[in-house]
């Protein structure tokens, strides 16, 4: 007899907030569960407006002891650039240590041929700055970021005495154009879930569809955030994190999803 059991997420509308070139791996994600994705993205990418600051850190990488990469765009956004300028990202007598703030972070490093040799346990930045504790104090430590990033990495690089040089290695900007029809949908009520995968995108969500319209959205919608970064983003904006993935991924979303609807049902 043919199993009949529905996919977990059937029937649920979800709302992807992510830049379209990231999106993929998470419509596969809710898709195979059963899930409609509407795609309807918040931010988009950029280089920097200056490469000059990240294209000196690169030629002198190996003054450097560690290297923190806090995004899997920072890691895209450097080795294009190192192949630009025809500077191998390469280790010298084990140096530069690199380390990830996750594993989609780690899977770009992995796809670019240079593994991480640490992977924070916990996530974030300041996760990845305390848990490599001793190896930065008093190192000199390269931070490629986004210009919209957060403080809260360099804040505690420097507490620890490391000589940090922050350096732009892309922009995070608001969309060009939005989808008016995905819009109408959200405003009507028409979808179960929007997902969210940074600060960034939550900002402009809620600049796109405005503050009344998104509060009012939020007691009927569900808001699901990647991580306690993006959570933390959607309560600043006086929106509920109903929803948070325990693992900042795009299966760590579906899952958490899957997770929040079966407790719904129990």
């Amino acid at each position: 007899m043919a199993n009949s059991r529905k996919p977990p997420l059937a029937g649920k509308r979800i709302v992807a907030t992510r830049a379209s070139e990231q999106a993929g791996e998470l419509v596969r994600e809710l898709n195979a569960r059963g899930a409609e994705v509407l795609l309807f993205p918040m931010i988009r990418f950029a280089p920097p407006e200056d490469w000059a600051p990240l294209d000196e850190a690169l030629r002198r990488l190996h003054e450097f002891a560690v290297v923190l990469f806090l995004s899997a765009n920072a890691v895209r956004y450097v080795f294009q650039r190192s192949r630009e300028l025809g500077v191998k990202f390469a280790k010298q007598n084990g140096r530069p240590f690199v380390a990830a703030v996750g594993p989609t972070t780690a899977r770009a490093l992995d796809e670019e041929g240079s593994p991480a040799d640490y992977v924070a346990r916990d996530r974030t930045g300041e996760s990845l700055v305390n848990e490599l504790g001793p190896r930065l104090r008093e190192g000199t430590v390269l931070l490629p970021r986004s210009d919209r990033g957060t403080d809260g990495a360099p804040l505690a690089l420097r507490e620890t005495g490391a000589r940090v040089t922050e350096v732009i290695s892309y922009r995070t900007m608001p969309p060009e154009r939005v989808d008016s029809i995905v819009a109408d949908k959200i405003r009507r009520g028409e979808v179960d879930v929007v997902m969210f995968a940074s600060p960034s995108a939550v900002q402009n969500f809620v600049a796109t569809l405005g503050a009344e319209d998104a509060a009012r959205i939020a007691k009927t919608v569900q808001f699901a955030a990647i991580g306690p970064t993006t959570a933390q983003a959607l309560r600043e904006a006086k929106l509920p994190a109903s929803i948070q993935a325990s693992e900042s991924s795009a299966h760590g979303l579906a899952d958490a999803l899957e997770r929040f609807y079966a407790k719904r049902q129990q």
